[in-house]
């Protein structure tokens, strides 16, 4: 199986690679952003000290993991709100269900979040005859193709506006050229029933805060305000990973984190909850209830030099600068985290074997590290997982036998200089144009090595 998926990853890669309509979209899409970024950041007064301090609270954090996460718990339930732990997806759906079932819901409006996506509540609600809506614009979008989030951020990144507009035609009869503005008022035109009839109102969170017992929840739609003050019950699955001390952090936390995600000073909406309604509330659920999700998490905590992974605010910016992502896009990955931060933490959250060889999807340039808002060194974290998946022997016998011959080889230089560039070349036509990949013209050795050539150049000197 853990083959399976490898080899159609470079399969679905390959494909997307020479896709040039697919790349117009998402260069176009990226160049947007850049601009954008570059404008947000400028905001900072000093943007990597931010960074620095970023990355100091979140280790913190991670490192007292255990007492954050009660804190918050504590602080929550003392507001009238109840907590829910999930050791992994199965979990998460199952005590999910039981609150539909004591509700006796037969209705939900969820707003975005990544981590229902990593549960595939969605499926699992549909199966019990639930129809779950998504208001979130891209979300809505995919989820009326059935497709999967594309990219953390912008999840309907990969389609152009003619693609909606197609599909907007095709299922509410909207006309063929339709603007980007009329699309999406016939969207909030579809969308604003369901708010107020939803039984249940789903939602993620980009953070809890401990010291308080809130869910903080950044937006430009509005959507997740709707979905988490019409319903009367509120449910609200969020990462263990989430968590940060104080309110005070925010402070931080979301400029930081509008403005590597949109190149925005803050998000058009940013909101803390932090409880059920109150006696003297006007607004707000009945009931809320926060699902904290482990799901495999903690093998990421567990690997002392990887567990920085656990610090990403989910800005998806280092999406946006690899060079990979803009070339394979996010659905090649077959992973709910895309690109070089799901490269680091989907081999610990859905398994070493199976999702090794998205460590090696990097060129390791390093543009993943200098954009990552909360400095995490991701280059590095990708070489730490190459490493653990060969001292746990996970790599195909062949591989080992091919990397212990070039170690041989070019541990001993007459190994090396011994072959002429005839033999190579052959070698490299015969044996290696498959690996190498039909698109790419294979390297040409010079008849003679470079010790060789070197060697004769010095010669010539000294006469």
């Amino acid at each position: 199986m853990a083959q399976n998926i490898a080899n159609k990853f470079l399969e679905d890669s390959s494909a997307k690679s020479f896709d040039l309509r697919h790349r117009e979209i998402i260069t176009n899409n990226i160049d947007k952003y850049n601009v954008a970024f570059e404008r947000g950041k400028s905001k900072f007064f000093d943007l990597e000290n931010s960074k620095k301090k970023a990355n100091l609270i979140k280790w913190r954090t991670i490192e007292n993991l255990d007492k954050y996460l009660v804190d918050f718990e504590a602080n929550f339930t003392s507001n009238g709100g109840k907590v829910i732990w999930a050791n992994d997806a199965e979990e998460a759906r199952q005590e999910i269900w039981k609150i539909f079932e004591k509700h006796n819901a037969k209705s939900t409006i969820k707003s975005k979040s990544m981590a229902t996506e990593e549960i595939e509540l969605n499926h699992f609600l549909e199966k019990k005859g639930i129809e779950p809506i998504e208001s979130d614009l891209g979300e809505y979008i995919i989820q009326l193709l059935d497709h999967k989030p594309y990219h953390f951020v912008t999840p309907a990144m990969h389609l152009s506006l003619e693609e909606i507009a197609k599909l907007f035609h095709e299922k509410f009869d909207t006309p063929l050229d339709a603007t980007a503005e009329q699309l999406t008022m016939k969207a909030r035109e579809l969308l604003r029933e369901k708010y107020t009839t939803a039984e249940i109102g789903i939602s993620g969170a980009n953070f809890l805060v401990a010291d308080t017992g809130s869910i903080a929840i950044t937006e430009n739609e509005g959507n997740a305000r709707l979905t988490t003050t019409f319903p009367k019950v509120h449910i609200a699955v969020v990462g263990i990973e989430k968590v940060i001390p104080s309110m005070m952090d925010l402070d931080l936390f979301w400029p930081l984190l509008a403005s590597h995600g949109t190149g925005q000073n803050l998000t058009v909406y940013n909101t803390l909850l932090s409880g059920p309604r109150k006696a003297e509330d006007t607004d707000g659920p009945e009931e809320m209830y926060v699902v904290l999700l482990n799901n495999s998490r903690t093998n990421v905590l567990e690997k002392k030099d990887q567990r920085q992974g656990l610090y990403c605010i989910r800005c998806g910016a280092c999406l946006n600068v690899c060079p990979i992502y803009q070339n394979i896009g996010g659905h090649t990955y077959e992973t709910t985290y895309q690109g070089p931060i799901g490269s680091l933490i989907s081999p610990h959250l859905n398994g070493m074997k199976e999702f090794k060889h998205l460590s090696y999807a990097s060129s390791l340039c390093g543009k993943c590290t200098e954009v990552c808002p909360v400095n995490i060194d991701i280059q590095k974290m990708l070489l730490l997982n190459r490493r653990d998946a060969v001292q746990e022997n996970l790599s195909p016998s062949s591989e080992k036998r091919m990397w212990n011959g070039f170690t041989f080889g070019v541990m001993k230089r007459k190994w090396v200089d011994f072959f002429g560039g005839k033999f190579k070349n052959f070698m490299m036509r015969n044996f290696f144009k498959k690996a190498w990949g039909e698109k790419r013209e294979l390297p040409h050795f010079p008849e003679k090595s470079f010790a060789k050539q070197w060697k004769e150049q010095q010669k010539n000197k000294d006469k």
